[in-house]
């Protein structure tokens, strides 16, 4: 006796007896017999990918059945793969992948790339994966691109597996990550700025100072740079501290103080020697801060407040000494000529009136210079 067991259009079904494979029925009626254990599962076309306990089963012991209802896909070690659905990007495929997908409504085809030499993505497909959608889509698998935009002017180090593998111009570039680890780091040719801040340093005198530094560089060689240093800008950056450190360790305070300088003369002559050859050009060095300790900013405020006053006591004696210089001179004067000591009295007397409100005069003015001036002859 049998029944009717019907399969939709957009379905498929998988007939087991007793649990084992009978064989795949597709849309229609289909006779069933009741007795003998017979049961059916049913899969939903409209989701093409065929998930089951069996499905390697099915391609070992029913080939004919997998190559009647199934599109495969098995891709080697050093395979990738991209499926498309009704030809959009649907999904990027590791390698060693193995799938079973239903025929039927949706269309189902494969591209496969080997990448055991090249890994690069071509530029059309690297802007897909990179936008991680087509069509408002999601590209599912996109976990295994590597992708690295290089801005302008500057220059993108690709290394794989720890090694310098080539340089990348400004651009989207993409590659597959698979069996491989990679990485980038982006170069910036332009003229860059590096500081070199909060430096504690001994002077000679055992004074200690807190100096930031600024150097203006750029990366000349790229290659060079980095085949010579792992990291070229932490290079540079020890170098300028050791170049600064050599500049005032050297150096008492008051030669710093004198000739601000020649920290920057040392500490150049230092970089542009030590980066020779490295691929590196430093364009300028310069100190933007020398910072003393609070305690030592006291000293030396009342060192320069201590040269101020002396140096205001020596002007002032200056001028004392030639005030009496003066006084001498018209001393001499008035010893060899009687004339000029009785003009002078006469200055004197005229100032020492203009103080007086009140002034009597008996004998005459003649009288006055008489008695108040006496001129010896």
């Amino acid at each position: 006796m049998f029944g009717k067991y019907h399969v939709k259009k957009d379905e498929r079904a998988l007939l087991f007896r007793k649990g084992d494979f009978v064989r795949v029925l597709g849309p229609g009626e289909h006779k069933v017999p009741f007795f003998g254990g017979y049961e059916a599962e049913k899969y939903s076309v409209d989701k093409p990918l065929f998930e089951h306990r069996l499905a390697e089963y099915l391609r070992k012991a029913e080939p004919e059945a997998v190559e009647r209802e199934f599109v495969a896909l098995e891709l080697g070690p050093m395979e990738v793969g991209l499926r498309y659905e009704n030809g959009v990007l649907a999904e990027v495929l590791a390698p060693e992948t193995r799938r079973l997908y239903w025929k039927g409504f949706v269309e189902i085809r494969f591209e496969t790339f080997d990448i055991t030499r090249d890994f690069a993505i071509a530029p059309a497909l690297a802007r897909q994966l990179a936008a991680g959608s087509v069509r408002g889509s999601r590209v599912a698998g996109t976990e295994g691109v590597f992708a690295v935009q290089v801005p302008q002017y500057h220059v993108g180090v690709l290394y794989v597996d720890g090694k310098v593998e080539k340089l990348l111009d400004a651009g989207l570039h993409a590659y597959w990550k698979y069996h491989r680890d990679l990485r980038a780091e982006l170069v910036d040719l332009r003229l860059q700025s590096l500081e070199v801040a909060g430096q504690e340093i001994l002077t000679k005198d055992k004074v200690s100072l807190r100096v930031n530094l600024n150097a203006g560089y750029r990366v000349t060689d790229v290659r060079v740079a980095y085949a010579k240093q792992a990291k070229p800008m932490d290079y540079l950056y020890k170098e300028l501290q050791f170049g600064l450190r050599a500049a005032v360790g050297t150096r008492t305070l008051d030669e710093l103080l004198e000739n601000k300088g020649v920290i920057d003369e040392v500490v150049e002559r230092h970089i542009k020697r030590r980066v020779e050859g490295f691929g590196l050009e430093v364009d300028s060095v310069g100190v933007k801060d020398i910072i003393l300790p609070g305690d030592m900013k006291l000293i030396l405020a009342k060192v320069v407040e201590a040269e101020k006053v002396a140096q205001a006591n020596v002007i002032r004696r200056r001028e004392e000494t030639a005030a009496t210089r003066s006084l001498l001179n018209t001393a001499k004067v008035m010893e060899d000529s009687p004339i000029a000591l009785r003009l002078k009295e006469l200055e004197t007397l005229e100032k020492v009136t203009e103080k007086i409100d009140k002034i009597s005069v008996f004998g005459g003015l003649d009288g006055v210079l008489k008695d108040l001036v006496k001129i010896r002859a």
